[in-house]
């Protein structure tokens, strides 16, 4: 039983420490500033076209759904106001974090994954250049300025996917429509959508790095973490979500 528990608590050990020196390095010499300005744009600029499509279906979808729901009750009116704060809340930090991992988390995976079986993070050392601070920190300061930012464009687009639907099915005015959206977002919600993309970047961006930086044997190797930090990513940030959600709900409540 305790050989089979020691593997995981030293993986454990090794992504805190992991994390603790990528953040210790945020506030270190060199800072790389290029290798961050690369970093933003293959991690934002890059996935703003998955991260606007996923926005508006998920945003047409709760539509179609909601209103189907609130007409039981006579509330179709109401569609704006459901569609505003399941996207704030919950689907569009959490879509758009999912998609991410997808992308990034296994290209960080990949990318250090292959520097690691070639040896060229060991010849980084050799050379005195600390691999934390050249590979781990840019990706982790990129993903996290970058993250909120398409979290906030996915909501809005969101949105816009379900004033199509109010406007062509649902017979709701545009005014109407968006009066309930900006109303029914409180200062709670929008404190929640941009901190729950900001936990989410972390996990994303410290995944990618890790499972990278650990991987070896070859290209199977490489294969083998990426698919492990995908797995870990999605699970982690399903897991935050629900963590600052009972939070959020505690501090309402109270």
């Amino acid at each position: 039983m305790l050989d089979f528990l020691k593997e995981p608590v030293l993986a454990v050990q090794d992504f805190l420490a992991l994390t603790g020196q990528a953040l210790r390095s945020v506030f270190r010499r060199p800072h790389y500033t290029d290798d961050l300005f690369l970093q933003m744009d293959y991690i934002g600029v890059g996935s703003l076209l998955v991260v606007v499509l996923t926005g508006f279906f998920a945003g047409v979808v709760m539509a179609l759904q909601m209103s189907r729901a609130l007409s039981t009750y006579g509330q179709i009116s109401k569609t704006g106001t459901l569609v505003s704060i399941t996207l704030v809340r919950e689907l569009g930090p959490v879509l758009t974090a999912l998609m991410m991992a997808g992308r990034n988390a296994t290209g960080i995976a990949s990318e250090l994954g292959s520097m690691k079986v070639t040896e060229q993070i060991d010849a980084m050392r050799a050379l005195g250049t600390d691999p934390i601070q050249k590979l781990v920190t840019p990706r982790l300061a990129a993903t996290s300025i970058m993250l909120p930012l398409l979290t906030i464009i996915s909501d809005f687009v969101g949105m816009f996917g379900g004033w199509i639907i109010a406007l062509l099915f649902l017979n709701l005015g545009s005014r109407l429509y968006w009066d309930t959206v900006w109303r029914a977002l409180e200062w709670n919600d929008v404190a929640q959508g941009l901190l729950k993309p900001f936990m989410f970047a972390l996990v994303i961006s410290l995944i990618g790095c890790f499972y990278g930086l650990r991987a070896s044997g070859g290209t199977q190797g490489v294969g083998r973490s990426t698919t492990q930090a995908m797995v870990a990513a999605a699970v982690l940030i399903l897991l935050l979500d629900v963590l600052i959600t009972k939070i959020f709900v505690w501090v309402s409540a109270g």
